[in-house]
């Protein structure tokens, strides 16, 4: 489904991503982690044509995005996050969803009032369990129901990708674990690559795992593989050596 090949950005003279390889297949839930500067949302930014690499391709589905603006490779069918949340709060849930999966209709009919619910804003909100919060006002959600509502934003514009960055940072344990219950229903129809530091989290729901460090992957393969591997333990996991090396 994506496939990036030595993909390269630089800013100012700092290579922010220096050659860096990605493939992710259909269906698969990836995540994409590293330290802090290790280009990991670069990398989103790049996929979704917010920045132009210096070179390298990026394809999905084969198509090549090169010289699509960010509109445009929504169109494709690529959805993302970001770190900060951009609901608008001073509208209903429903208003949101319906707000997000607007942008498939024609200009002129945005004017109009709709009648009823379409198909799907009504998944949406099935997908992420906010019906009861249909009509409440986005601003007075939690930090939880307000990050649920941006995916079923994205949901709502029938996307197959979805770029997740950060997705649980600042949320309760409980709504840790929910989010990661919709992570995994949600990759059952579509791929889905999430940025993240939460390392239990990860351990909990991720299928593949790929390591970014100074702007280049390190390792990728299972949660398992990854965690074991001593070079993901020195740049990422912590692990200290003793004074005689051992």
């Amino acid at each position: 489904m994506l496939e990036l090949r030595d993909v390269r950005v630089v800013f100012d003279g700092f290579a922010a991503l220096d050659g860096v390889d990605l493939t992710v297949p259909e269906g698969e839930l990836r995540f994409l982690i590293g330290p802090n500067g290790a280009g990991k949302t670069t990398l989103i930014d790049v996929i979704t044509g917010l920045t132009r690499p210096a070179s390298g391709t990026v394809r999905f589905e084969g198509r090549d995005l090169a010289g699509h603006k960010e509109h445009q490779i929504v169109r494709l069918g690529v959805g993302r996050t970001f770190q900060t949340s951009v609901v608008f709060e001073e509208l209903t849930v429903l208003e949101n969803l319906d707000l997000a999966a607007s942008f498939r209709r024609p200009l002129w009919s945005l004017a109009r009032r709709r009648k009823g619910v379409s198909d799907a804003v009504a998944e949406a909100l099935e997908r992420t369990g906010l019906q009861e919060l249909a009509e409440r006002s986005a601003g007075v959600l939690s930090h939880g129901q307000r990050q649920w509502l941006e995916i079923g934003m994205l949901l709502a514009q029938r996307p197959r990708l979805l770029l997740l960055d950060e997705p649980v940072a600042g949320m309760a344990r409980d709504e840790r674990e929910r989010t990661g219950e919709l992570l995994t229903r949600i990759a059952d129809d579509h791929t889905v690559i999430v940025v993240e530091h939460d390392m239990e989290f990860l351990r909990r729901h991720a299928s593949a795992v790929t390591v970014l460090h100074e702007g280049r992957v390190l390792v990728e393969g299972a949660v398992e593989q990854v965690s074991a591997d001593p070079r993901v333990q020195e740049v990422y996991l912590g692990r200290r050596t003793d004074a005689v090396g051992k």
